[in-house]
Formats: structure tokens, C-alpha cells, sequence
């Protein structure tokens, strides 16, 4: 059975495997407080369909109560250790199966073993405040082995505790010209592919939101990414195929093991 990806923008993915349907840091907002979406539709209806959800860490482009509030009844929720007590709003959230997890921890969900492994980024609600809760990375481990890599940056751990995989979603970018520290942009992500073994890339978390009112600055920064991750995965890893798919596109791989 094939793997099939659809990119709905930023960080929100459907991944389909064994019978299983994961939607990845549901996001389906036209505007985030200063941010505004800027290419793709808000995902359809469909999106929203899932088994389970992933939520990698909880910054409120990545843990968004109100799109998870859109989610169908029973759909799990999979979110970092502590992310109850950080955000009130999941607590509202009676009609899903919310589960923390922590790196390491595995659980099933119908065809799919689910992985949370770490990631190198700030993974606090707000700027200020203690960490609570980690920010997490996930492996769906079914006909594929597919890497959800949230936020992170780049660690000396990353090959052993997440891969070898076979297809990886890595971010590339961001919401804003500059990236600190705890970011994969177009070339750290070119290098984290040729660390973990993947035959197949899509690069995510690129050119869909932007600040309101930084439409004419440097706007290459907003739509490079994802043409600078490709080329430069051709680089560092030339034996993987990357697939960089426009909002709402899907790819479907098959997968040899």
C-alpha cells in the first residue's frame, strides 16, 4: 500500500498509511494573531479528518485550540508532557482523546505505531515562562516510516534518535525573515535529510503565513525556501527525491524496504 502525503501549508500535513490517517499541527486559520495567510486556501473540510492529531510543540501555530476544536469527535490528540496544564483551552476539548506524550513514548493507533522523539526547540507556550513541556518530534512507523519533525534544529543525536526513515517532513522556513536559533532553514534541513537515511523529503512550514504589513519585505524570504531546499538537498543528499508540493497538493510513494 502506498503512502500518500497531502501539504496543506505551514506545518499541517495529512499523512496516509495503513488504513490510518494523520493530520499533522492542524492549523486552518486565515490569520494568527500577526500573521496572515498569504498563499493556499484555508484547508477544506476533509482536512480535518483524521485518526489522530500531532501536536509538536505548543506555540500557537502549532497548538491552535480553535482548529483543534474543529476536529471530528473521537479524533486523538497527541500533544507534549504538559501541554494540559500550559494551555487551558485543551482542557475544552472533551470530544477528543488527548494523550501527552514525551520522547521515547510509542503508542498505537490503528495500523500506525506513533513515536515522539525529541527536537531542539523552544517548546513553551510563550516567549517568557519556565519549560514545561518539550518540543517533540514524531515517527508513524506502518508501510513507511515517516518523520514529522515539527520545529527543530539540527542535533548531534537526531540519526540515532529518529532515523533511519524513509520519508521526512522537515521544515524549511518560517513565518518571518529570520530564524533563530532551534529552526531548520532550506540548507540545515538539506543536511538533517542526509543524516537520517530518508529515500523521500517534503519540505513544510514555508511560504503560506507572513507578517501583516512585511509584504514587501525581502519577500524571496517567504517563497525561496522551498526551491533552496530542494536544491540544496540535491547536494548534500542526491540519492533522496524531494517532493516540493504547492498547498493542498498530495504525492503518493511507494515505499521498498
Amino acid at each position: 500500500m502506498p503512502v500518500e502525503i497531502t501539504w496543506w501549508g505551514h506545518a499541517t500535513c495529512t499523512v496516509e498509511d495503513s488504513h490510518t490517517r494523520v493530520l499533522t499541527d492542524p492549523l486552518f486559520a486565515r490569520r494568527l494573531a500577526h500573521l496572515r495567510r498569504r498563499r493556499g486556501a484555508v484547508p477544506p473540510a476533509g482536512a480535518r479528518q483524521a485518526d489522530v492529531a500531532l501536536v509538536s510543540h505548543l506555540h500557537a501555530d502549532h497548538l491552535h485550540v480553535p482548529s483543534l476544536a474543529r476536529l471530528a469527535p473521537g479524533t486523538r490528540l497527541l500533544v507534549p508532557r504538559g501541554a494540559r496544564r500550559a494551555v487551558p483551552g485543551l482542557r475544552r476539548l472533551t470530544h477528543l482523546g488527548v494523550s501527552e506524550m514525551a520522547p521515547g513514548d510509542v503508542t498505537t493507533v490503528g495500523g500506525l505505531v506513533v513515536r515522539a522523539v525529541p527536537a531542539r526547540h523552544d517548546g513553551r507556550r510563550l516567549p517568557v515562562g519556565p519549560h514545561r513541556s518539550p518540543a517533540l518530534g514524531y515517527v508513524l512507523e506502518g508501510e513507511a516510516r515517516t518523520y514529522f519533525a515539527g520545529d527543530t534544529g539540527l542535533f548531534d543525536t537526531m540519526a540515532k534518535e529518529v532515523g533511519p526513515v524513509d520519508v521526512a517532513l522537515l521544515p524549511v522556513g518560517g513565518w518571518g525573515p529570520y530564524l533563530g536559533e532551534g529552526h531548520l532553514d532550506a540548507g540545515r534541513a538539506a543536511e538533517a535529510l542526509a543524516r537520517l537515511g530518508a529515500s523521500s523529503a517534503v519540505p513544510v512550514h514555508y511560504g503560506t503565513y507572513w507578517p501583516i504589513g512585511m509584504d514587501a519585505v525581502r519577500p524571496h524570504e517567504f517563497h525561496a525556501p522551498g526551491h533552496e531546499f530542494v536544491r540544496l538537498a540535491a547536494r548534500h543528499a542526491p540519492d533522496v527525491t524531494v517532493h516540493r508540493l504547492g498547498h493542498g497538493e498530495s504525492v503518493r510513494l511507494e515505499v521498498a524496504r
